[in-house]
């Protein structure tokens, strides 16, 4: 798991988003930013998640959050996962898992009794300055805004 922690720097990041875009960290300069990190596009628990973080998605931008979500899957997946759900924010296709692994989300993990090698579901919560406000490593997929904006505490 990720051995990142609420004040460090939010590490250097850059990927292709759903259409091929290059998106960095260095965009998000002076701004807010909701780093999301799951396991695969069209499952349940992550289609939950983005579909919250969705329903939301003017609420985290009234607050002055920017979103993105990261996963290993490819731009033509997150583009369907995108417009089967209609989701307002980039998805960045991380193939070769330099992200995951910078931001310690890749590993093992226990699925169905096996352990094998995968996503661990994480947000990093970071602020105008490039810092991370919150890790967020227990994430409740459809109560997930609730646990950015702080409103269950």
């Amino acid at each position: 798991m990720t051995h990142l922690k609420a004040g460090d720097k939010a590490p250097y990041f850059k990927g292709n988003d759903q259409d091929g875009n290059p998106v960095s960290i260095d965009d998000f300069k002076g701004k807010k930013l909701v780093l999301y990190f799951y396991p695969k596009d069209s499952t349940p628990g992550c289609t939950a998640q983005a579909c919250n973080l969705r329903d939301n998605y003017n609420v985290l931008l009234d607050q002055g959050y920017a979103v993105v979500g990261v996963s290993a899957d490819s731009e033509k997946m997150h583009k369907n996962f995108i417009k089967k759900n209609n989701l307002p924010f980039p998805l960045i296709a991380d193939t070769e898992k330099e992200i995951l692994e910078n931001y310690g989300v890749w590993g093992k993990k226990k699925f169905m009794g096996k352990l094998k090698y995968g996503i661990h579901r994480t947000t990093f919560v970071i602020n105008e300055d490039g810092v991370i406000d919150e890790v967020i490593k227990k994430v409740d997929t459809k109560k997930h805004t609730n646990q950015i904006l702080d409103l269950d505490k």
